[in-house]
């Protein structure tokens, strides 16, 4: 079951990851061009916050199917100072957690917003600021500090 889920978190990362580009994308050129906001920018918002909400139920079964992060909570004295694993058991999933807030709030701003531009700037910011802390916590495959695979198999 722990790698299923491992597999699936990691194939869904890229699609949050997309979506919120296409999202802020959509919202800053509406936003600075003054354009109107269609159904369609409603709807990409919308599967936006959708994706990100997939992908947090699927991290929170994860974490609690986790082998590194049971270790860190029943050695948490000892854990707390293992970089690693640390990372797993309380960074990353306070990071994401925020993240996926910080775009749910957004979205559910822009809904309420009255006015197009309103929309466009409460959505660009927002899911501008969730896509940053996103970003600041994904265990890139490049990252001296703590790396994961670009992709995991099934």
């Amino acid at each position: 079951m722990y790698p299923l889920f491992l597999a699936l978190h990691s194939l869904v990362r890229w699609l949050v990851l997309l979506s919120l580009l296409f999202s802020i994308f959509r919202s800053y050129s509406g936003w600075l061009k003054k354009k109107t906001y269609t159904g369609f920018d409603n709807t990409v918002r919308h599967i936006t916050a959708t994706i990100a909400h997939i992908q947090l139920i699927i991290g929170v079964a994860l974490y609690f199917i986790s082998p590194i992060v049971s270790y860190f909570l029943h050695n948490f004295k000892e854990a707390v100072h293992m970089r690693q694993i640390r990372f797993f058991g309380m960074e990353h999933v306070t990071m994401m957690l925020t993240g996926i807030v910080l775009v749910t709030i957004g979205s559910a701003k822009a809904k309420r917003k009255l006015t197009d531009n309103d929309k466009f700037r409460t959505q660009a910011v927002w899911f501008t600021i969730g896509l940053l802390v996103i970003l600041s916590s994904i265990p890139w495959a490049f990252s001296p500090l703590i790396s994961r695979p670009w992709f995991r198999p099934f």
